[in-house]
């Protein structure tokens, strides 16, 4: 079974929405290795729709190493909305609900699948437990505003830490499993 994984850039109050308004300063190179690891074991990639239509415009275009990654990479996107075929590279929509998808998906040969840029997807795949590992980069920023990833609703949820790594700059890098 193929394994799923998250990651999602994480203030310290909490905040997963738009890290590139407080990141900036404190992303360093171990956090750049620790993304260079993810990126190797990966070869196919879940975003939703506001995810696929905001970087299908900005990375296919891109010159870094994120770019590199996420061009050539089998890519499906969730959506109620889209339809058709899907102009970024190696983007297709998934043809069936989000949760049987991915079941489906994780029974197929080939390496990680990852959740990148979708706080919605990420959400739901973890309280549905088909997440086997999420990765919270806690930057040492108070954001101030913005979207958490758990909100008061949530059911208590217990978690096993399976790895850790603090970096120079203070980021703090997080994976957790569902117990």
């Amino acid at each position: 079974m193929r394994k799923l994984t998250a990651g999602l850039f994480h203030s310290i109050d909490g905040v997963v929405e738009a890290p590139n308004l407080w990141q900036f300063d404190s992303f360093d190179a171990e956090l750049g290795e620790e993304m260079t690891d993810m990126m190797s074991r990966v070869d196919t990639v879940l975003i939703g729709r506001v995810g696929y239509e905001q970087w299908s415009e900005y990375w296919p275009t891109a010159t870094d190493p994120f770019a590199e990654f996420i061009n050539p990479v089998e890519k499906f996107v969730a959506s109620r909305t889209l339809s058709g075929e899907l102009s970024w590279n190696n983007a297709s929509l998934m043809d069936r609900p989000l949760e049987e998808f991915v079941g489906d998906l994780k029974e197929t040969p080939g390496g990680e699948i990852s959740v990148c840029g979708s706080v919605s997807i990420v959400r739901q795949l973890f309280f549905a437990g088909l997440i086997d590992s999420l990765t919270l980069m806690t930057h040492p920023v108070v954001a101030g505003s913005g979207r958490h990833f758990f909100e008061p609703t949530d059911p208590t949820t217990r978690l096993v830490l399976q790895k850790s790594r603090i970096t120079s700059a203070g980021n703090a890098l997080l994976t957790y499993g569902l117990k």
